[in-house]
């Protein structure tokens, strides 16, 4: 690769003229090329440029990143049908980008970061129902709080493949709580991080939009869980409608203004009301149950009429492994909801410790819930 390079131009470009991409790809199509447009004939577009674009993309390739422009084959086709896609898309995955985007379809979760309890379980039982289908789609969010981080935390509990968008450089996590979450996906199968911002651009206001648009645009469909009547997530549905894609939300509480904004687009009919997990199955058009997937991300055998006691235990093996100490613990808290520590120690004959331990960990990964009286119960999907 040398600063002659296409790929190089095309990505200098994105760092100049990213925030106007229509007009970018526009200019693109009149010249014939990227690399054409740095001729030293338009100011704004300085030669220099494309120095800087060659150093970024040795980053790029020694971070272990992709960068895919929007003529190549593997930039994702439902963002290249949009009116404004982005130039190039800088991607941190360990699957190929034809399988990330050329697989399954792609529907998005939205929310406000302020979740209340009624939305965090009704974002987990919609994305669990979609791994329960004939076919599963890939999860895409936008890696922020709230909703954005349960929606991807439960599609990697069901073994679906998940893609968070992000408002900063690829090799950035914001915020950095999901550090760990944005790690597990890059190692998820199919799953990745994806951005259009150049390596080392940090999280400001503005810089939210552009990935809002690519959320959208990702998605053939974008369900809104929780919103309030001003935010990302309105804006991201917005969006979607504006490229033509279906926008579903979850209708709540008058009273409550985490919901007014889900409410607001139901009444303007800019979204489809959700009224059940199956409800969205068919809306989506995604088919029907199908089988059960394990947190492996391989399919576990798992018939119509299957318990709830076989349905979780092949979950708990695929994401611990046959044997895990775990799963006795989940399987008990399952029989017997509402179970103190102690009373789970005394029945499975364990010391005290390694259930306050076993509970930890399965909260942390959203199997389990607890009360203020550590009463264990479990998470809304799984129960």
């Amino acid at each position: 690769m040398t600063t002659n390079d296409e790929t190089v131009a095309v990505c200098a470009l994105n760092k100049v003229l990213g925030f106007r991409p229509a007009q970018a790809a526009g200019l693109v199509r009149e010249t014939g090329s990227a690399l054409a447009l740095f001729d030293g004939s338009r100011p704004e577009l300085d030669p220099s440029e494309l120095d800087w674009a060659f150093r970024e993309l040795e980053k790029v390739r020694s971070g272990g990143f992709r960068f895919l422009t929007l003529w190549d084959e593997d930039y994702p086709d439902p963002l290249r049908e949009c009116s404004d896609p982005p130039l190039g898309l800088y991607l941190n995955g360990t699957t190929s980008p034809a399988e990330i985007f050329g697989l399954r379809p792609m529907v998005a979760f939205v929310g406000t970061r302020d979740l209340s309890p009624y939305g965090r379980a009704w974002c987990q039982k919609l994305v669990a129902a979609l791994a329960d289908v004939r076919v599963p789609p890939v999860i895409v969010s936008g890696l922020a709080l709230g909703a954005d981080g349960i929606a991807h935390k439960t599609a990697l509990e069901c073994g679906l493949p998940t893609i968070g968008v992000m408002a900063t450089g690829i090799e950035t996590v914001y915020p950095v709580q999901h550090q760990a979450l944005a790690m597990e996906i890059v190692r998820s199968p199919g799953g990745a991080l994806v951005t259009d911002y150049p390596m080392g651009s940090e999280p400001v206001a503005w810089t939210f939009l552009r990935r809002n648009r690519i959320i959208a645009g990702l998605s053939r469909a974008t369900v809104v869980v929780e919103s309030k009547t001003k935010g990302g997530s309105l804006m991201t549905a917005r969006f979607a409608v504006e490229y033509g894609r279906d926008v579903l939300a979850v209708p709540g509480r008058l009273d409550d203004v985490r919901s007014a904004g889900c409410n607001s687009l139901i009444h303007e009919h800019m979204a489809d009301i959700v009224t059940s997990p199956e409800q969205l199955v068919d809306a989506l058009g995604l088919g029907g149950r199908r089988k059960h997937r394990g947190g492996g991300g391989s399919w576990v055998t798992s018939q119509e009429g299957d318990p709830p006691e076989k349905v979780l235990q092949a979950i708990l093996t695929r994401k611990y492994g046959p044997g895990s100490p775990l799963i006795p613990v989940a399987l008990s808290v399952l029989g017997h909801r509402g179970i103190t520590p102690e009373e789970l120690a005394g029945t499975l004959h364990r010391p005290f410790g390694e259930i306050l331990s076993a509970i930890s960990t399965l909260e942390a990964d959203g199997f389990l819930t607890t009360d203020l009286l550590r009463r264990c119960s479990l998470a809304a999907q799984y129960g």
